[in-house]
């Protein structure tokens, strides 16, 4: 890259449990840029249909809901473990989006065609702003196909699926490698298939498969493509 100066708007996307939010945080804290996990917008629906009692099913309710609520992701405003906040008509429900009750329904509600389209909107807003590394799996190829850098970080599903496990054993939670490993390869399918802006490379986009490196060495790799 010859421009002297770094890239304004950074896309990581893959696959889950790659790595991708690691990756993202370590850039954004090195640049001093927003870290932008797009993910957290479908959380924030999600966890605003529930409070609703919308059943997360119902798209067309669902998708009203996304296109009705400004949603914004700012930088962290507290140092309470959150790397962002999220605020939803100005209301912070950071740690809201992070329930248990939304992990479980969270794939529903992303899976939702007209979910997507709306908080794409949104998410093209925030991350026109500039100075922002947002992660996903459309950023590259949907979101900002104009990014100035893309990256598509990747491993193979064993590899994530392990991962995935060492991190749950290590929060304390009592769960077994294949069933994290079935819960990888279904979101994968469910990424890779659906009909709107489904997993897939950006073709001007950076693979860095992570298998055989660690996050630090990961984080160096793209850094470098960052001076």
């Amino acid at each position: 890259m010859t421009n002297k100066h770094p890239p304004s708007i950074i896309a990581i996307d893959g696959p889950a449990a790659s790595g991708k939010s690691t990756l993202g945080l370590k850039l954004a804290k090195a640049l001093d840029y927003l870290f932008f996990d797009t993910g957290v917008m479908y959380r924030a629906v999600t966890w605003i249909a529930l409070d609703h009692d919308i059943d997360v099913h119902d798209e067309a309710k669902v998708t009203a809901l996304a296109e009705a609520t400004p949603i914004d992701v700012a930088p962290a405003s507290k140092s309470d473990g959150r790397v962002c906040d999220v605020l939803v008509a100005g209301k912070d429900i950071t740690w809201e989006t992070r329930l248990p009750i939304v992990d479980a329904n969270v794939s529903v509600v992303s899976a939702h065609p007209g979910v997507r389209a709306a908080l794409s909107k949104q998410q093209r807003r925030i991350g026109q702003r500039g100075k922002v590394v947002m992660v996903g799996r459309d950023i590259g190829t949907v979101i900002l196909p104009e990014a100035d850098l893309k990256i598509y970080l990747d491993a193979t599903a064993a590899e994530r699926a392990k991962r995935r496990f060492n991190e749950m054993i290590a929060r304390g939670a009592n769960v077994n490698y294949e069933d994290v490993l079935a819960k990888v390869l279904e979101r994968d399918r469910i990424d890779s298939t659906r009909h709107v802006a489904p997993l897939k490379t950006a073709a001007d986009a950076v693979v860095i498969n992570s298998n055989d490196l660690d996050a630090e060495q990961v984080f160096e790799k793209v850094f470098a493509l960052c001076k």
